[in-house]
């Protein structure tokens, strides 16, 4: 009986060994999964909410004021901001090809 009771335990330690090993090797891959996998997801998910403002703003084709989609005119000067006047909108991308002119004035 002694004989049965020493092979039963040593049997019985080489499997806790066994699965031990398994479960100390999947805890550590999960753990690695997560710290690699969690910051993927915070940042996928910071670049679907700026892409979705990103798409809700709107530029004042009058004075280049820039607000959310949440007002149709503009806060600054009140102009309406779904007129989109394809000339002033041009202007307000390629600056370098505008010209300002300034008439001086004498003051007295």
């Amino acid at each position: 009986m002694n004989k049965s009771l020493v092979t039963y335990s040593l049997i019985f330690l080489i499997f806790i060994a066994l699965f031990g090993f398994n479960f100390f090797l999947s805890l550590i891959g999960n753990l690695l999964l997560l710290v690699f996998l969690v910051p993927l997801l915070i940042f996928l998910i910071l670049l679907i909410t700026f892409n979705s403002l990103k798409s809700k703003v709107n530029t004042c084709n009058q004075c280049g004021t820039i607000s959310l989609g949440i007002n149709n005119t503009c806060m600054n000067c009140g102009a309406n901001l779904e007129d989109l006047n394809p000339k002033s909108s041009e202007s307000l991308t390629n600056p370098s090809e505008t010209t300002i002119e300034v008439k001086a004035e004498e003051i007295k």
